[in-house]
């Protein structure tokens, strides 16, 4: 029986005007309360709580069953996940509350419900008639919700009375409460319900003594009441709030540094300076990523960037810091280039997630009390308590962060799990799969159902709504080892001067329809994420690999751009249109470079090939007359043994026309597309721009320019891209190389948007000089090229639209998330390539030349081009007379002892090892060899590339 109620309540609108809203609550009599006890409820097959629950605990050794509050969900979700829980009533209250205040948490309860069945049942108290309760006047929210929980419990216990009648009282089972908050437990006490402090209840279940480490700690725990304050106190939420509003507090994203962790730095919303950020006390507790409010110091109280590479040492005294912290302001003051300069004052919004990381010796044997040190260097040490000590100092483990008091030098946590092994290669690759929230669980069954039977077949219907391509000489050009082929291409002469060429990309919209299990899921994980070792696909292999890899000799569904183009490359005529293809032949890029290079290859494809790569030359210099940037970035790949799946060899990755000439088709179809969707869509069309840098990301690129003599030129990317052309020098052919890896270090992040979110002016891609552009030649592996399909598809009338497609806020949820996924997805394959490296040097030591990126105050930064690699030269440690001493100059930047001064863009040549001095913590380990300053390089095992030697002006100083 359904019984109706109303909730009344007053909205103020933008104009000011007061509505009253009316919403219909239905109530009803007939919900099941889900024990295999109760007699009364007449339900079917959906008992989760046992009749007779055994009890593991201590503290109620009675059977029962137990509900946990809001507070438990928001704080204990890492208890939760044990096996020890049965018989939990999860209330409706809970889930709702728990999903306005926590989206992890709620995200994580879900997934716990759903791999546990079978002990927790969801109750919809909030629509039943006896357990509903209306808010009271004057009662908070928090108030009436913890009273909702509360009668809940109570009918609980009296609806099982009458199911319990019969039976023995010592086996009458109960219903517990359990709760953090102390005015809860105190007043369902009161109303005779047993309620119990979660940290006491886990703590007395005897079979799962080891659950008691999950909990989150508390501050009272810590016994740091009494310390000395290490931090300012952080500003209450009202004054942070009226501070903004003033405009006397600015709110931004806090960057911690990486190479030093008393600095950092908050960017601010349109603001091109980040404000920089120094010591302990400026930095405040703030953990990277958190949201912060800043206080702007008055400008004769701004320093410049130390210039310092600083690690926080699991060794070092509290003093020694102290004095590092003295000295890194004190030259901080000194420095030139000063700029905005402030201090947190209190947190707006924390970012905590859980952390890989591995724990250090704790100095006592017995101590409880150990130091977790994160994978991520920005993320601080976490002081964590647990018994298994011996156990897990061989192991990366999870931990997640509770709490940061004031009188605390590190946050405090608690040890989720454990993952395996130190140094174990599947371990560590699960470690930066969590490390940058990279979604490689396997595909569910939901989404596996949504995939075609096999054998498939493209039937007659569906080849007579597409273009029948099948006839053309296609083919594609790939990577080695390539089997999620995207794109095929094919070339064909209409006359003289009037060619025809067509890009085909793989019609993966086919497949992957809206809204269903496969394409939520696709949406979710944003892209696929190539490791060295491995690939995690964005969708399942049976599309990936085969129905949608454009195979040779195999009949594929396409999505074509066809144009016909002059033979200096002008555009005459562009078509789109859902086609049918037979690929002739999968290339890779060397052996389509040789088909070209081949004069006795005169078959169809090679002919195409050269079509091709000839447009492909006139379209890039258009290009680059235009403005186009041709930056670097190091790239290498790995040879791996087919027995072990260890690295034996890297390889510097060789660039080849062809590479320049499927760039280049790719570039014209994804421009072709941007600018036909955006015809069609103008509020909702998905596009990619690039923004303009502002000028202070250009300075260190300015000043490593400067050193060597060129006047670079970044006032725009024409005059940037002609400057790079320009600042050559023989003696030094890869300084030019150096030059455009700092230059793409100033670049901004390029970002998926909805076009009705911002302004068409700035649509603009920086580093191509489009005027407009978007992603849609590789939708096996990029969720954006698959809703540029589908818009695309509407657009030439083959495919019908839908409504969250064409509403541009959602649109732009789904790129806000497409571009923190493809962000996460580029550290992961970095983080892959230097696990790899640390693989291959775990038995060796290589001398290797290597050139000097940056020069830093009490370190070198080198890049070693062959292993794509940086690493650091220190040149002076506190209390370390065996080292020289060098002489800094700041302005060039410069190091210099006796005769030999390092700049900027020198080579030099160094050794690289494996340092595994700790066992839990390795790292690639540089060592200077040449030029030879005696006390800091060490001794060459092997000659290095004698036909360039180190060049005389770093020898004597000149």
């Amino acid at each position: 029986m359904d019984m109706l109620t109303s909730k009344i309540f007053l909205r103020k609108t933008k104009r000011g005007k007061v509505i009253k809203v009316v919403r219909e609550h239905y109530l009803r009599d007939d919900l099941w309360c889900g024990s295999d006890l109760c007699k009364k409820c007449n339900q079917e097959n959906s008992e989760v709580l046992d009749d007779a629950p055994i009890s593991s605990s201590t503290l109620c050794a009675y059977p029962h069953y137990v509900v946990v509050d809001t507070n438990v969900v928001l704080h204990q979700i890492d208890v939760l996940e044990s096996p020890a829980w049965k018989n939990v009533i999860l209330l409706q209250t809970v889930l709702e509350e728990t999903r306005k205040r926590s989206t992890n948490n709620y995200k994580k309860l879900k997934e716990i419900m759903e791999s546990r069945k079978d002990s927790f049942y969801v109750f919809v108290n909030e629509h039943h008639k006896d357990t509903y309760v209306e808010r009271k006047p004057g009662e908070s929210a928090n108030d009436r919700n913890d009273r909702a929980i509360r009668k809940a419990c109570s009918w609980y216990q009296t609806h099982l009375e009458e199911s319990q009648l019969a039976k023995d009282k010592k086996k009458k089972v109960q219903v517990i409460l359990l709760t953090q908050d102390f005015k809860n437990r105190e007043q369902a006490l009161k109303e005779g319900i047993p309620a119990f402090k979660v940290d006491e209840y886990v703590k007395s279940l005897k079979d799962f003594p080891d659950l008691q480490e999950k909990l989150a700690a508390s501050h009272s725990e810590d016994n740091s009441e009494n310390r000395e304050p290490l931090f300012p106190e952080h500003w209450a939420p009202t004054r942070i709030m009226t501070g903004i509003k003033s405009g006397k507090l600015l709110q931004g994203i806090f960057h911690c540094s990486r190479e030093n962790f008393l600095e950092g730095s908050v960017s601010v919303e349109g603001q091109d300076k980040s404000i920089l950020l120094q010591g302990h006390a400026s930095l405040n507790r703030a953990v990277d990523g958190d949201i912060v409010a800043v206080e702007l110091l008055p400008e004769d109280k701004w320093t410049s960037p130390s210039g310092i590479v600083l690690e926080d040492q699991e060794d070092q005294d509290p003093g020694d810091q102290i004095e590092k912290e003295e000295a890194l302001l004190t030259n901080s003051a000194k420095g030139k280039d000063r700029q905005p300069t402030g201090k947190i004052v209190g947190i707006i919004r924390r970012k905590w997630r859980q952390y890989c990381g591995i724990l250090l010796p704790s100095v006592l044997a017995e101590g409880t009390r150990h130091l977790f040190v994160p994978a991520e260097r920005k993320i601080p040490k976490i002081r964590i308590e647990t018994r298994q000590a011996a156990t897990l100092s061989s192991q990366k483990i999870i931990v997640a962060i509770d709490s940061w008091p004031r009188t605390s030098r590190y946050p405090l946590g608690h040890f989720v799990r454990a993952l395996g092994n130190i140094g174990d290669k599947d371990t560590e690759n699960e470690v930066l799969l969590l490390e940058h929230d990279v979604p490689h669980h396997s595909f569910p069954e939901t989404v596996l159902a949504c995939l075609p039977s096999m054998p498939w077949t493209i039937s007659q219907e569906e080849v007579n709504r597409r273009e029948d391509l099948r006839n053309l000489d296609i083919c594609s050009v790939d990577p080695p080892g390539c089997t999620d082929i995207d794109d095929a291409l094919h070339y064909r002469e209409l006359s003289p001067n009037l060619y025809e060429v067509g890009v085909h990309i793989a019609d993966v919209s086919h497949f992957v329809r809206p809204d269903t299990a496969l394409d939520k899921e696709a949406a979710n994980r944003g892209t696929t994420v190539y490791l060295v070792d491995r690939r995690i696909d964005m969708v399942p292999e049976l599309l990936s690999s085969n129905l949608c890899s454009l195979r040779p000799d195999q009949e594929r569904l396409a999505f074509s751009v066809i144009w016909e183009v002059t033979a200096d490359a002008e555009i005459k005529k562009t078509r789109f249109a859902k086609s049918v293809i037979r690929s002739r032949r999968a290339f890779t890029y060397a052996e389509a470079q040789c088909n070209i290079d081949d004069p006795l290859q005169q078959n169809e494809l090679a002919k195409s090939l050269r079509g091709l790569n000839k447009l492909a030359k006139i379209m890039k210099k258009n290009r680059m007359e235009k403005g186009a940037l041709q930056l670097s970035s190091p790239e290498i790949r790995f040879e791996v043994s087919t027995e072990t799946n260890d690295p034996i060899d890297v390889i510097s990755k060789p660039m080849l026309d062809t590479n320049s000439m499927v760039e280049e088709f790719m570039l014209l179809a994804n421009i072709s597309v941007a600018d036909h969707i955006f015809k069609h869509f103008p509020e909702c069309a998905v596009l990619r721009r690039h923004p303009v840098p502002p000028a202070s990301n250009f300075e260190p690129f300015l000043k490593a320019g400067k050193t060597q003599g060129f006047t670079l030129d970044v006032s725009s990317n024409k005059s940037l891209a002609a400057s790079l052309d320009a600042a050559v020098k023989p003696n030094n052919p890869y300084m030019n190389t150096m030059l455009r890896i700092l230059a793409t270090r100033c670049m901004m992040q390029a970002v998926y948007f909805s076009s009705g979110t911002v302004a068409q002016a700035d649509f603009y891609h920086y580093g191509l000089a489009a005027p407009i552009y978007t992603h849609f030649t590789s939708p096996i592996r990029r969720y954006a090229d698959l809703l540029v399909h589908r818009l695309l598809a509407v657009a030439v009338g083959t495919d019908v639209t839908y409504a969250e497609l064409l509403d541009r806020k959602c649109v732009q949820q789904l790129c806000n998330n497409l571009n923190y996924r493809h962000k996460m997805s580029q550290y992961a394959q970095r983080s892959s390539v230097a696990l790899h490296t640390h693989l291959f040097f775990r038995h060796r030591v290589q001398d290797e030349d290597a050139y000097v990126l940056s020069v830093r105050q009490n370190a070198l930064q080198v890049l070693i081009p062959k292993y794509g690699l940086e690493g650091s030269i220190y040149l002076k440690e506190k209390d370390d007379d065996s080292k020289p001493a060098f002489v800094y100059n700041p302005d060039e930047p410069s190091q210099t002892f006796g005769n030999i001064t390092i700049r900027t863009f020198d080579r030099i040549v160094v050794q690289v090892s494996l340092d595994s001095k700790y066992v839990q913590h390795q790292k690639i380990a540089v060592h200077l060899v040449q030029p030879q300053i005696a006390g800091l390089s060490v001794e060459a095992i092997k000659t290095v590339n004698d036909s360039e030697p180190i060049p005389k002006k770093l020898k004597s100083g000149k």
